[in-house]
């Protein structure tokens, strides 16, 4: 942070940084600690996290229209082509703004430059992403790898999240050594699954460390769906699926009243998931995910949708074939 930092400060040109790195190797963390750091001394600032759920969700607000809501504070109508580049132009003629695009995917090149053609001298846009080959696209100024940790620090990191000390218990540290090597560095993971392995038996991290270590290491979401699968109950994991579909972006406040009008304890459910690491709150209450675990929760949706599909074509199957004992057989036997 204080590196990057260090690059931006005094510069009067339009200054364009690229964080590249793995999924849940801590881009959007580096982001926030630089805008929280830098903020105050922006004219105007935007902090956009997630862009691709963004433009998932509110397909109907272009990224251009979401930037200047965040910059102006206020509601733009922005007319396309030329005329509406001009007015935003001057909108932000002689503003120095601080912008984060964070977490810009690999098809996200063509509508994040046409942001870049806006702002004016002493402008800071930094743009993190997995794609190494974005920032080069997009021609920023400068470009920093996001290194993984290393295994003290990933030790030091678990042992935060699952004993809430810098070094794991003295019975626990084989174990904790163990786990950090299937974790790959990753803060992300490191987090998650220490949340998960928090006030355990050395029976239940040695349980999850076997089903860790049959997962090839590049599989993050495998080894995140671990502490999924080990949640309490099926109400919970519901409950995780439902603020993935649905929920993202709402206020803790609103989801609660919802779920809990269908019968669900979710302020129960919330409050796990959240000592879980599973969902986040953030600013203004509202729920958050990682991209990781949204990856995750739809992989699980999609899985869950074909099992149940599966099995009403099964179940029809049934009822029809139970009239024509010969058509079962022959089914059965095939």
């Amino acid at each position: 942070m204080q590196y990057l930092i260090g690059t931006i400060k005094n510069n009067t040109e339009v200054y364009r940084i690229g964080i590249t790195g793995a999924g849940g190797s801590g881009k959007t963390t580096l982001a926030k600690a630089i805008y929280n750091q830098l903020s105050a001394t922006f004219t105007e600032k935007s902090f956009i996290e997630d862009i691709a759920h963004v433009r998932e969700t509110r397909s109907n607000i272009r990224l251009d229209k979401q930037v200047l809501l965040d910059v102006l504070k206020t509601k733009v109508e922005i007319p396309r082509g030329e005329m509406g580049r001009r007015m935003i132009q001057e909108r932000l003629s002689g503003k120095r703004v601080l912008i984060v695009l964070d977490d810009v995917p690999e098809f996200g090149a063509s509508v994040v430059s046409r942001c870049l053609e806006w702002f004016s001298g002493g402008t800071v846009i930094i743009i993190t992403t997995r794609d190494v080959d974005l920032p080069r696209i997009l021609q920023v100024d400068y470009v920093f790898p996001l290194k993984l940790m290393n295994e003290d620090e990933s030790l030091e990191l678990l042992s935060w999240h699952a004993f809430g000390e810098a070094k794991p218990k003295e019975e626990y540290n084989y174990l904790a050594k163990s786990v950090v090597s299937h974790c790959g560095g990753l803060p992300l993971a490191l987090e998650v699954i220490g949340k998960g392995l928090f006030e355990r038996t050395k029976e239940e991290w040695n349980s999850v460390l076997l089903k860790l270590e049959k997962i090839p290491l590049p599989h993050i979401q495998r080894k995140l769906k671990i502490i999924f699968d080990g949640l309490r109950n099926e109400m919970e994991k519901d409950l995780f699926l439902d603020v993935y579909r649905s929920f993202i972006g709402k206020g803790r406040a609103y989801v609660t009243k919802i779920l809990n009008g269908c019968g669900v304890d979710a302020d129960t459910g919330i409050r796990v998931l959240i000592e879980s690491s599973l969902i986040k709150i953030k600013k203004n209450d509202k729920l958050g995910m990682h991209t990781l675990l949204q990856e995750m929760g739809r992989e699980i949706s999609e899985e869950k949708f074909w099992m149940e599909r599966r099995r009403l074509q099964f179940d029809d199957a049934e009822y029809v074939w139970t009239d024509n004992e010969v058509r079962t057989f022959f089914i059965y036997a095939f």
